[in-house]
């Protein structure tokens, strides 16, 4: 059992064998005194894209034709392969990364999850220009942390053609668990399409990529388990929103192809181990547009990092990766065979799969694949209503509808509807809905921020309408032990203590039939400022999803604190996700001077207008 033992910062070498040993993680003999990357087993020699050493790399952005799943593709190219090659740097190095643009358009990188300066964070318009074609743009910053992070295009939709790949940051000190081996594992969704063409679809039809919609055998199964009532009930109802229960992922296994390390499932990249060691998977989510349930079937993972952080250790058998996150894992492999990497789009669309194997051209089964699940209540914010007043909404059925989006709803009368979606309700006067402070809602009410008053949640304490425990939709919790987020528990507690000043919150907002998505009902076009955070103050963020769909919310040079309930040793993330109809916070220190982005890192989501731009000042 770990040790509730408050770790102070910055571990001693004491503190770190005691404390390696009440987690499990062996005698100082096997935590070691060498780092892991000072042995050549120790790092990856098998990334298929090539490895970029740093502290000075030079990095070169073409479009040409490669193969991609056996047939001849166009991607962006990164030092001639796509994904990009594997950077490596070391904390306490100043990295200078030289970019040449080769395109006949202008491009960029985003070192994701890095913090560093605003002018190097490389986001065009917003930090600075962008790369011109045949222009060489020189990144330089210094290298104050370690772990699993990973660069992208933030221009247009580059991201989506293959503009990406993985960046590691070798720790200066020792990691607080050791490992014989690396192998890192980027996963990516592919599409032959344009990602302009995409991004027309997705706005011409509602589920245009969705070929999973219910059938008559699924209603005639529904009514068998349900009964005929209540199954044609909820049909009516799905119906009335204009939207589908299987509305899991807008862009799906129809006209992705899945990958790892750029191979596709067929191709069955494998990468080696010998019996007995301790194995590190650095994975991280590059794609586009797609979450994965990721397991190895017969072998245990220990989750050791989040987001590049180290987290104490999490014994599972499964974890849902979110679009953007990374996750570090142990394995410990003892017998002379094979195992499936196995990595599940979480709509059932597709997967991606690798090989762990003790020599080339071994396989192992695959996983049997589960079958597509349902939106239920808990998309509905039928656990994210608590608190709201509905005494005036007398007479209407809420069973179903809390947290959804009725801007298609014609005719109906809205104004005691707390809680809903009404992006689309321009000039309404939101002052008199029961039971919500619409105050703070940027774009809405001139950009005012709720000032944290008496009776504030305690910092680390999980917040209400939080679904922390629940790794998500189409996961069985009594099926295998899977990583949640409440699981995630930081190694020392972050160095700022102080309670935060005031509480900002922000509402995922969207419009599934329009395709619209936005932050408190107004895309990034319709908002007239900044988003601001003073310098050096201390924050609550809350974000409440009214909308469907998960959201992976990311911010720009600085870190989020989950409020998971693990007090003061709450995780430290880049990225979160937020269920539909969930109500997620995290503290931020504002110690990042600039502008900085923040979005939802669904690529079309982002494009179609869920973005805004933070400024600390």
């Amino acid at each position: 059992m770990a040790s509730s033992r408050v770790i102070t910062q910055p571990l001693s070498r004491r503190q770190l064998l005691k404390g390696g040993a009440a987690l499990g993680l062996g005698s100082a003999a096997a935590l070691g005194l060498r780092p892991s990357w000072a042995d050549p087993w120790g790092q990856t020699s098998t990334y298929a894209k090539g490895i970029e050493e740093g502290p000075e790399v030079s990095l070169a952005i073409r479009r040409e034709s490669l193969p991609i799943a056996g047939q001849e593709a166009h991607p962006i190219s990164i030092n001639g392969g796509s994904p990009g090659p594997l950077i490596r740097l070391r904390e306490g190095q100043d990295a200078v990364l030289r970019v040449t643009n080769l395109l006949d358009e202008p491009t960029s990188i985003h070192w994701h999850g890095l913090i560093l300066p605003p002018g190097m964070d490389g986001v065009p318009g917003i930090s600075f220009a962008g790369i011109a074609p045949g222009e060489t743009f020189t990144y330089r910053f210094p290298v104050r942390q370690n772990g699993t992070y990973w660069y992208h295009s933030h221009s247009g939709l580059q991201e989506q053609l293959g503009h990406a790949g993985p960046l590691i940051i070798d720790a200066a000190e020792r990691e607080p668990f050791r490992y014989d081996r690396e192998h890192v594992l980027l996963l990516t969704d592919w599409t032959f399409e344009e990602p302009m063409a995409v991004f027309r679809n997705l706005k011409t039809a509602e589920g245009y990529y969705n070929f999973q919609e219910r059938t008559v055998a699924d209603f005639f199964a529904d009514v068998r388990e349900r009964g005929f009532a209540a199954t044609a009930e909820q049909r009516g109802m799905w119906a009335r929103m204009r939207m589908s229960s299987r509305d899991i992922a807008d862009v799906t296994g129809s006209t992705y192809t899945y990958l790892i390390n750029g191979h596709s499932p067929e191709e069955n990249w494998t990468a080696l181990f010998r019996a007995g060691e301790r194995i590190r998977l650095r994975i991280i989510n590059g794609s586009a547009m797609s979450y994965f349930d990721v397991r190895i079937p017969g072998l245990r993972m220990t989750v050791v990092a989040a987001d590049g952080q180290p987290v104490q250790p999490v014994p599972v058998d499964e974890f849902r990766i979110a679009v953007a996150e990374t996750y570090d894992v142990l394995v410990a492999p003892e017998n002379d065979t094979a195992y499936t990497l196995f990595a599940e789009s979480m709509d059932r669309s597709g997967y991606a799969r690798a090989t762990l194997a003790p020599r080339e051209g071994m396989t192992a089964e695959l996983p049997e694949r589960r079958r597509i699940a349902d939106r239920g209540m808990e998309a509905m914010g039928a656990h994210g209503m608590a608190g709201m007043d509905h005494s005036t909404m007398e007479g209407m059925d809420h069973s179903g509808i809390g947290g959804m989006d009725h801007s298609t709803m014609e005719g109906m009368d809205h104004s005691g509807m707390g809680g809903m979606d009404h992006s689309s309700m321009e000039g309404m006067d939101r002052s008199n809905m029961p039971g919500m402070d619409h105050s703070n809602r940027p774009g809405i009410s001139g950009e005012q921020d709720r000032i944290a008053a008496g009776g504030m949640l305690a910092a680390g304490a999980a917040q209400p309408g939080s679904r922390y425990d629940q790794a998500g939709i189409g996961i069985d919790p009594d099926e295998r032990r899977v990583l949640v987020y409440r699981d995630l528990k930081a190694f020392t507690p972050w160095p700022d203590r102080r309670e935060p000043g005031r509480e900002l919150e922000l509402h995922l907002t969207g419009n599934m039939e329009r395709y619209m998505w936005s932050f408190d009902g107004r895309k990034f076009s319709e908002v007239s400022g900044p988003i601001h955070f003073a310098k050096d103050e201390r924050l609550r963020l809350i974000l409440i999803n009214d909308t469907m769909m998960e959201h992976p919310i990311h911010l720009h040079g600085m870190w989020m604190e989950l409020e998971n309930g693990q007090g003061e040793l709450i995780p430290r993330k880049h990225t979160l996700n937020v269920k539909p109809g969930e109500r997620v916070s995290a503290l931020i220190t504002a110690d990042a001077v600039g502008s900085w982005a923040f979005h939802c890192h669904l690529l079309y989501h982002m494009d179609a207008g869920m973005f805004r731009v933070v400024e600390v000042s």
